[in-house]
């Protein structure tokens, strides 16, 4: 069995870890650590897990554990590392932005890993150290990368992308609150989201001279998770070999569904699926790309990223599947 440790428990991604993992055949949770609930019982926060454990938060780590998932505000990664070391044999995964970028992407001199299987699944089997992607970021690479290992992306690429309320975490704020997000969108950080880095850079990892624009706009959605994100650019390539490039590209990727068909929201909410629809008119391409952004774009991947790190079938633990109504 894989002994994990939780760093952050009180947050979405940790509840949504903690969900997950209770089902996982190889997994069982050492701790799950929270300074502000200290003692009490984990379901009293994730309330859906009453009756489904009796762990207690608890502000010690056990620095031996196997592995231990980093489910912190962004930025706050490394500071907690420097103050609590964890044994060498403990392989890490961050859901923050510590580590995301080869610059800054190391501990110990160990290098971290960009963990999005379907471009880094060799290197993530012998990693130690995991960076998993932001949610945003997941959505736009999945349905771009495609592209680029064909050399396609040529011209400026405009995405519009809506996410869930979950998306801002799990403290409250204006824009979060019910009464102001209730019937309402807005958009932010309007062509300089801050996953906008890390996407370039797997972007320029697949396609050497790739230099083009991302006109990224954010938007909040009147729900509360999953990410909805349309991407075009020109191409004069017909659909047909578009089409063919995508399948070919993910044909060992258990979790991206390639269609031509119109996909909405409840197909991949409550899993860990990208769908991805391709539409083109005239020399415009249409990428259409969905996935929860608490699963796939999230705590899904880590564990996606745990089973890759530890030899397990990747699917491990993440046989999900959405409700259609």
């Amino acid at each position: 069995m894989i002994n994990i440790g939780i760093i952050g428990g009180s947050g979405y991604t940790a509840g949504e870890l903690l969900r997950l993992l209770q089902n996982h055949p190889s997994a069982t949770v050492d701790f799950v650590y929270s300074t502000t609930n200290a003692g009490k019982p984990v379901s009293s926060v994730h309330q859906d897990l009453l009756g489904e454990t009796s762990l207690l938060f608890t502000d010690t780590v056990n620095p031996k554990v196997n592995v231990v998932f980093l489910c912190l505000g962004h930025g706050k990664s490394k500071t907690f590392l420097s103050e609590n070391p964890f044994a060498s044999h403990t392989r890490i995964i961050d859901l923050g932005n510590d580590f995301r970028l080869t610059s800054t992407a190391h501990y110990n001199g160990i290098p971290f890993i960009y963990g999005l299987p379907e471009l880094n699944k060799t290197k993530i089997k012998k990693a130690h150290y995991i960076a998993n992607p932001g949610c945003f970021a997941t959505a736009i690479q999945l349905a771009l990368l495609p592209l680029a290992k064909n050399k396609a992306l040529q011209n400026s690429i405009h995405i519009n992308a809506t996410t869930g309320s979950t998306g801002a975490g799990v403290q409250p704020s204006g824009s979060s609150h019910h009464s102001w997000r209730n019937n309402n969108m807005s958009h932010y950080k309007a062509f300089e989201h801050q996953h906008l880095d890390e996407i370039k850079q797997s972007l320029s990892q697949t396609q050497t001279d790739f230099d083009q624009e991302l006109l990224f706009i954010p938007n909040r959605g009147d729900f509360t998770r999953g990410i909805f994100a349309t991407l075009y650019t020109k191409t004069e390539k017909p659909l047909e070999t578009i089409v063919k490039q995508f399948e070919d590209f993910y044909k060992e990727s258990p979790f991206v569904v390639i269609t031509t068909e119109d996909i909405h929201l409840k197909q991949v909410v409550q899993t860990n699926k990208c769908i991805i629809s391709l539409t083109k008119k005239g020399d415009y391409l249409l990428v259409t790309s969905i996935l929860d952004n608490l699963i796939k774009g999230a705590s899904g991947q880590a564990i996606q990223n745990m089973n890759l790190m530890f030899g397990l079938e990747e699917k491990t633990g993440l046989h999900l599947k959405s409700g259609a109504f």
